[in-house]
């Protein structure tokens, strides 16, 4: 069954907004957990406008799931967190210190001399590495020869398109890509815009995906549904996809 790993930066944002600490991160994720969560991710940046150290920490000493640190490897102090917490995976994400979100994968070939003593350390710490990367790179055999272990599909242009005539080329983009880093010898994780609507059409389209990280979607459909609700929803369409 493909894993479903809850992103609760957004809970981090909201606490953020006020003097306060509520929402609570570690309480969110411990609902998340209990509702059927596979893991917990979270993306700290540098400007600290959600995902505090301090959480990444509280998260990591609590939490029985695996824990995926998402973030740019470029930066020192990401660096340092990653190999002190030692998480079950990180995943490499080329944002910018001024980036609003992700929204491109790594540049490969231009990029692997930056990329492979990173990897290299990560894996010496036993952490899983897995590398952003668009579905429509060329360059699988070099995230391979790098060291890493998962590839994750940026999603994003499949759920801008979703709705559109483009719907089905951009997904036939994704079945191929997906295809190729299997064939690479890679997992597949996905991420970016997925939400109650296309997560299924997509895991149909791209078999084999081991874990889809879901953050912005799941935490505005719990203003609607409760959190633990729509964990529920979300796991049920992983489920769906594993049992055909």
């Amino acid at each position: 069954m493909t894993a479903l790993s809850v992103n609760v930066n957004k809970v981090a944002l909201l606490r953020n907004s006020r003097d306060l600490e509520i929402p609570s991160v570690l309480r969110a994720a411990e609902i998340a957990i209990a509702a059927g969560a596979d893991g917990i991710t979270v993306h700290p940046r540098p400007d600290k406008r959600h995902i505090r150290r301090s959480d990444v920490y509280d998260l990591a000493r609590t939490i029985k799931v695996e824990l995926n640190i998402e973030g740019n490897p470029l930066e020192p102090e990401f660096m340092e967190l990653v190999t002190s917490v030692k998480p079950a995976q990180c995943t490499l994400v080329p944002d910018a210190r001024d980036q609003f979100t992700s929204d491109h994968g790594w540049d490969l070939p231009k990029q692997a001399d930056e990329l492979r003593p990173i990897i290299r350390e990560l894996k010496d710490k036993g952490i899983r590495v897995s590398i952003f990367m668009d579905a429509d790179a060329t360059s699988w055999d070099i995230v391979r020869d790098l060291g890493a272990d998962r590839v994750e599909l940026y999603t994003g242009p499949y759920a801008e398109e979703f709705t559109t005539s483009r719907k089905e080329k951009m997904t036939a983009q994704y079945t191929e890509a997906g295809r190729q880093a299997t064939a690479a010898g890679l997992g597949i994780n996905a991420g970016h815009d997925l939400n109650l609507e296309n997560l299924g059409p997509f895991l149909q389209a791209v078999p084999g995906v081991l874990e889809v990280s879901i953050g912005h979607a799941l935490i505005a459909d719990a203003l609607e549904f409760g959190l633990a609700a729509t964990v529920e929803k979300y796991r049920a369409i992983c489920q769906a996809d594993a049992q055909g």
